[in-house]
């Protein structure tokens, strides 16, 4: 069954459980399919799900060199945790070597640049070799994200996109977090209900647009992954 095909027979089921999507996913794509993870609660809820109906999935981590120290810490107790084959893809540009070649504190004057070297390109080689891709991206998530479907076709790097989570509302994802104990970022008691970068995240006052402590002061709601 060729891609579109593949993408035809799962459009009527955006509405089917995160779970039936998963199951779907690995039927169709297997060892071909891997998770997008950047550790927010979507991504480790969406690790806990693929680890209860996948013996072993692939997921990555876009390790950019500027996480916070508690994003780290929840990357080896989900590894220590679940029995994934975590990939962790580092840029191609050290943060000196980049330094060396754009000026300091990129990500201060131009954040698409730096997303780009940091981000993008490694997302790029993690997809490599593979089919499908599985993100945490839900609808209610930001204006971009409105009208994202459970499974689509991901022109910009030639595989199949699936969101399982695509209807969930943020509170149905924190009530699984918190039913099954799934380990999270602390920075999320903390303000901070979209955690990127260090430099490029700020913590947000209640009812603010959840991404809106990314990048601020930029005209930016993306890095480019999407």
């Amino acid at each position: 069954m060729d891609a579109s095909s593949r993408i035809q027979e799962l459009e009527p089921m955006t509405g089917e459980s995160p779970e039936t999507i998963l199951r779907w996913a690995y039927e169709a794509f297997g060892d071909k399919v891997t998770i997008a993870s950047s550790f927010g609660a979507e991504d480790v809820m969406l690790i806990d799900l693929a680890s209860r109906v996948y013996s072993h999935p692939d997921v990555f981590f876009l390790d950019t060199d500027l996480h916070f120290h508690e994003t780290y810490q929840l990357v080896d107790a989900i590894e220590e945790r679940y029995p994934v084959k975590l990939r962790r893809m580092s840029p191609e540009l050290t943060l000196q070597q980049q330094a060396e070649k754009h000026g300091e504190a990129l990500w201060a004057r131009d954040p698409d640049l730096c997303c780009n070297i940091r981000k993008v390109e490694p997302l790029k080689r993690a997809l490599k070799g593979y089919e499908a891709w599985i993100t945490g991206v839900r609808r209610d998530q930001s204006p971009t994200r409105a009208r994202a479907q459970a499974v689509e076709w991901d022109d910009k790097h030639g595989l199949v996109k699936v969101n399982p989570l695509v209807l969930l509302t943020s509170q149905d994802v924190w009530d699984w977090v918190h039913t099954h104990d799934v380990p999270y970022n602390p920075l999320h008691d903390q303000g901070y209900p979209s955690i990127g970068c260090m430099p490029c995240t700020q913590p947000v006052k209640p009812g603010e647009d959840p991404r809106s402590g990314r990048w601020a002061g930029f005209d930016k709601k993306e890095c480019g992954l999407h």
